[in-house]
């Protein structure tokens, strides 16, 4: 179990002052990914009462199934009773890259997937895909009508195709990406914890995953001690508004 009181930073040379609860929230999103610590983070979130918007797609995970299949409808639900919210990240988790007037390309990166190019139709039910699969599994989710797309990459075109079906592209702020897709041995963990407690601002729109595959010490190693530390610092969190932040 986690505490629910903040942990001790001192060891990390991190000051605690005292400061007036912040104004603005911060925005916590997690997209998916290979979920390796998806239930250790989900306990912090739970212990601390953390709300957070989750940005579904459907991507291999350590298991050997995907984030949306069916064995994953436990994990969903429990995130739904909650009282996170969702929103969509693409079905293949492919990237996006504009392909002439009205069209994108949109390709893998995963060998042997390959690519097409995708009108705004096409899009449109990419981007409907992972919540249909996700009311399968959690009939009642609060889902927005937001869209991110995977590592963020995206176009101007791409932006107005979406918004054709009523999604609004969400990205992060300059200091949101929290680091656990970096690799580990040039960014370790007590160097992420002390940057993003340092960094990170009433507003913000942070970003981070279930897991990251390539990442060897695992950012959740740091996730309790983090959301401790923007606690204690006066941070409080908030689901994204249906306009987007």
């Amino acid at each position: 179990m986690i505490p629910r009181r903040a942990l001790p930073l001192a060891a990390a040379g991190l000051a605690l002052p005292r400061i007036a609860r912040a104004q603005a929230p911060v925005f916590l999103t997690i997209d998916t990914g290979w979920s390796r610590e998806a239930e250790q983070i989900a306990e912090v979130l739970r212990c601390r009462a953390i709300p957070a918007t989750l940005f579904v797609a459907q991507e291999p995970t350590f298991r050997g199934d995907r984030t949306l299949d069916a064995s994953w409808g436990p994990f969903w639900r429990a995130r739904a009773a909650e009282g996170h919210a969702f929103a969509s990240h693409t079905w293949r988790h492919w990237y996006i890259s504009d392909a002439g007037p009205g069209r994108i390309r949109y390709a893998s990166r995963r060998g042997g997937e390959g690519a097409e190019v995708l009108d705004a139709a096409g899009l449109c039910a990419e981007l409907a895909r992972p919540i249909e699969a996700l009311r399968t599994l959690v009939p009642n989710a609060r889902v927005l009508p937001l869209w991110r797309a995977p590592g963020g990459i995206q176009t101007a075109q791409a932006r107005q195709m979406a918004a054709s079906c009523g999604l609004r592209h969400q990205g992060w702020t300059a200091h949101g990406f929290l680091g656990d897709e970096l690799d580990s041995a040039a960014h370790p963990n007590a160097a992420l914890l002390r940057r993003n407690l340092a960094n990170i601002r009433p507003g913000e729109v942070l970003v981070m995953h279930w897991g990251v595959r390539s990442r060897r010490e695992p950012f959740a190693g740091i996730f309790d001690e983090l959301m401790a530390g923007l606690l204690a610092r006066g941070h409080r969190f908030a689901l994204l508004p249906e306009g987007g932040a």
